[in-house]
């Protein structure tokens, strides 16, 4: 073994060992490594749904590093506070970590790495968590892009790095410096008693991310196309929730994406094709980083939209009490499972900005304290689209219809009724459960009668075209 001074390998949003660019380079030093996350005002900062997902991330995450002969560190902090103090316990000479690419992080991360390097320590961020830097990927006249569709073109047969094989044994340090413990953390407390529904429904780590992309690959992505957009069916590979917090590389699902669409399978291009909707949105957020926080289009700030939270059509949308079922069903489903089929967040987004005339900002907010797949350049981009503030978005004249969304797409109302209970002789214990989750303060029990609906899909489509037509849209 070495004796060269150990590496510290900042992890966040990078929680495996396989296809982990800085966990191999920091390998293949051959030198001792010690494992670090840090909790940080931006884990402070997460909403209860991502905050106690992560919570369960990083403890799965130690329990293989310490199959690898390794461990993990765990520090409160500012992130540039903590590296110091690890560098001087350990005689740590060198720093790697995965790049992000939100304002934050990118800010942060800049900072660290200057002062790092400036106080004569090798700091190295790496890719993985995208399939191409989003630097990399430009138009013929030199920009970035715009618009999905020319970015697919772009890149659809760019070669993708081959994942990269996770390590045998890790390295540890002479001496393990000391560690916080994450049952302290409380990572979990906001979830109160939702911990217990939401539970069973998570797929967490790297093993079951990898079982879940085989399970796809080799299954559903054959009639992904016809699929997808079903939301009583499982239809879809489930994969934000591992890809989020970096429990799967992007790349190996990309690759096996890939095989299968070698292999004639008809919806793997559509699958490939989602692998890059994904890379747009980060593609978005570091190119114009306002998109999390700002309309994307300045002419949208004219838009007077209600950013009440508190009105009450607001608080019945958050409580899938709409009297919409298709809006209702998609709102408990993601209070009971974390997550919510993509194609119900295009109906209750659309229902919340059109129908409800409500602030993309107060949904945004919504899906960042409930989903345990919340990503930042997704959650932000997905929400301005919806809206139609947002780049290559849905025409602000397009108001989906919620009632004919529903005949289309849950003709037999399977999906409304695994999630909504009022009015059934017999509702299922997915409706029941959602009861159970919700805050006790809410006050709402099954044998409630289901509400009318608070904005009917006619009187909201003219409300929506009458407001942009007043603002001069």
């Amino acid at each position: 073994m070495s004796e060269a001074p150990p590496i510290l390998l900042w992890l966040r949003r990078d929680l495996r060992l396989s296809d982990h660019p800085a966990l191999s380079a920091a390998v293949a030093s051959g030198r001792r490594i010690v494992p670090v996350f840090i909790r940080d005002a931006e884990v402070d900062a997460l909403g209860a749904a991502p905050k106690w997902r992560l919570g369960l991330g990083v403890e799965k995450h130690r329990n293989a590093l310490e199959k690898c002969g390794s461990g993990l560190v765990l520090r409160t902090g500012t992130p540039l506070a903590c590296l110091q103090r690890l560098i001087e316990e350990t005689g740590a000479t060198s720093v790697y970590w995965s790049r992000l690419y939100d304002p934050v992080s990118i800010s942060r991360d800049r900072e660290i790495k200057e002062t790092l390097k400036a106080q004569g320590v090798e700091a190295r961020s790496f890719g993985g968590h995208l399939l191409f830097e989003p630097w990399s990927v430009e138009t013929k006249t030199g920009g970035f892009y715009r618009v999905y569709s020319p970015m697919w073109r772009a890149v659809k047969d760019r070669d993708v790095a081959t994942p990269l094989a996770a390590p045998v044994r890790i390295a540890p340090p002479e001496i393990w410096p000391k560690s916080e413990r994450l049952e302290e953390w409380s990572l979990d407390a906001a979830m109160a008693r939702g911990a217990t529904i939401v539970r069973p429904y998570l797929r967490l780590g790297e093993a079951a991310a990898q079982d879940r992309l085989a399970s796809f690959s080799n299954g559903a992505i054959s009639a992904y196309v016809a699929q997808r957009d079903i939301p009583s069916v499982d239809g879809t590979s489930g994969l934000s929730e591992n890809l989020t917090l970096g429990e799967i590389s992007p790349h190996q699902c990309w690759h096996a994406g890939m095989r299968a669409h070698l292999d004639g399978a008809a919806g793997a291009e559509t699958f490939l094709k989602e692998l890059v909707w994904r890379e747009f949105a980060y593609h978005l957020i570091y190119h114009t980083p306002h998109i999390a926080q700002r309309n994307w289009k300045p002419d949208w700030d004219r838009f007077a939209w209600n950013e009440d939270a508190g009105h009450p059509h607001v608080q019945a949308w958050m409580q899938g009490r709409t009297g919409i079922p298709f809006v209702d069903a998609g709102m408990r489903e993601l209070y009971v499972t974390g997550r919510m089929h993509n194609r119900a967040r295009m109906i209750v987004a659309s229902y919340l900005t059109k129908h409800l005339l409500s602030h993309w900002k107060i949904g945004l907010k919504w899906f960042e304290a409930c989903l345990v797949d919340w990503d930042p350049a997704s959650n932000a981009m997905g929400w301005q689209w919806s809206a139609g503030s947002g780049p290559d978005a849905t025409p602000y004249f397009r108001v989906f219809n919620p009632v004919t969304q529903l005949d289309k797409f849950d003709p037999v109302r399977q999906y409304t009724n695994r999630w909504i209970a009022e009015g059934q002789a017999a509702p299922s214990d997915t409706a029941l459960s959602y009861f159970n989750a919700i805050p006790k303060g809410w006050a709402l029990s099954p044998d409630m009668p289901y509400p009318s609906a608070i904005v009917s899909p006619q009187e909201g489509r003219q409300r929506a075209l009458s407001a942009y037509e007043t603002r001069g849209f």
